[in-house]
């Protein structure tokens, strides 16, 4: 008996071992460039790294990214200045664009519709309306030479706070135990799949079960329609609150939404306060190939392709000043 659990340890290790080596051998692991919060409180990717992302179990989607010296994932260096016509793209995982290689990400669609322009993608997985704003506010003597500042923003999940405060929880993926952990691409190609998900479930399921045993009721449509209004109200105050505090420049700003998935009472503010926004929701409507990745909801080549259209076709009707192509 001893014998037999001797060998199979071994021969589990062993198998492992050569799980690890077909994982990297085949790149199905994911590499994750490391983040850090700068003097500024703005959290970002340490500058001058570079890797593969990696979507999918069978490597569905295989694309290179290239952090920048200011810690964004850019195929170009951000330096504005009165001479030059800078866009700025500023939101989350869709701008920062590791689902796409770095050299073919939406700001150089748009380089190539307008070669008069540099396009400055100021991305990171995870900011919100209050991380995109803090950023600009902190590097305003960068952000007052760009000519158009381009928001991503989805009311249901950028708008949740009025207030800007660093996330301590996504650097917690950057504590010593992580990085270890990570260091096991075989590891990370596991929990990309989600092969790990079941028994992390699992202990949360049980890990609730002991903390409550109290049943809720379902709650009625009249209950639900007011917690709706409650929050969409809540996140128009939390909109107003930030750009009370950090300022919007009408002039120069624009919010880029899909208005399929926007309050009608948002829209409304916005026009009704003459705030610009870049709605994609005709564009993608129209359109009979995907818009999305297979396994993930992020934009595909065809995706990102008509997101630089509407934003050229903003950019070229934007008064009073005007791109000439």
């Amino acid at each position: 008996m001893k014998k037999l659990i001797i060998k199979s340890a071994i021969y589990v290790f062993l198998i492992l071992i050569l799980l690890e080596v077909l994982v990297r051998l085949f790149h199905l692991g994911k590499d994750t460039p490391t983040r850090f919060v700068d003097e500024h409180k703005v959290e970002k990717w340490v500058p001058n790294q570079n890797g593969f992302s990696v979507t999918g179990n069978r490597r569905q989607n295989f694309s290179e990214y290239r952090i920048n010296n200011s810690g964004y994932n850019s195929y170009r260096e951000f330096t504005p200045t009165k001479e030059k016509i800078e866009i700025a793209l500023v939101g989350d995982s869709f701008i920062e664009g590791f689902h796409q290689d770095y050299y073919n990400s939406i700001g150089k669609k748009i380089e190539k519709k307008i070669p008069a322009v540099e396009v400055y993608e100021y991305g990171y997985a995870g900011y919100d309306f209050a991380d995109q704003m803090h950023l600009v506010h902190s590097y305003k003597d960068q952000f007052e030479l760009i000519d158009h500042i381009i928001l991503g923003i989805k009311f249901s999940n950028d708008l949740t706070r009025g207030e800007y405060n660093v996330v301590y929880g996504r650097l917690a993926l950057e504590s010593p135990m992580n990085r270890l952990l990570k260091k096991s691409k075989l590891l990370v190609y596991c929990k990309s799949i989600g092969i790990l998900d079941p028994p992390q479930k699992l202990i949360y399921r049980l890990t609730s079960a002991l903390k409550s045993k109290q049943k809720t009721k379902p709650l009625k449509d009249d209950e639900i329609a007011k917690i709706k209004k409650e929050k969409e109200k809540q996140y128009l105050a939390n909109f107003e609150s930030l750009i009370s505090k950090y300022g919007f420049d009408k002039g120069r700003y624009a919010l880029l939404l899909d208005s399929r998935v926007t309050p009608p009472v948002f829209l409304s503010y916005l026009k009704e306060n003459n705030f610009n926004y870049i709605d994609f929701a005709t564009s993608f409507e129209a359109t009979t190939r995907s818009t999305t990745l297979i396994y993930d909801r992020h934009w595909n080549n065809h995706g990102r392709e008509l997101i630089a259209n509407i934003i050229v076709a903003y950019l070229n009707n934007k008064r009073p000043t005007k791109i000439v192509k």
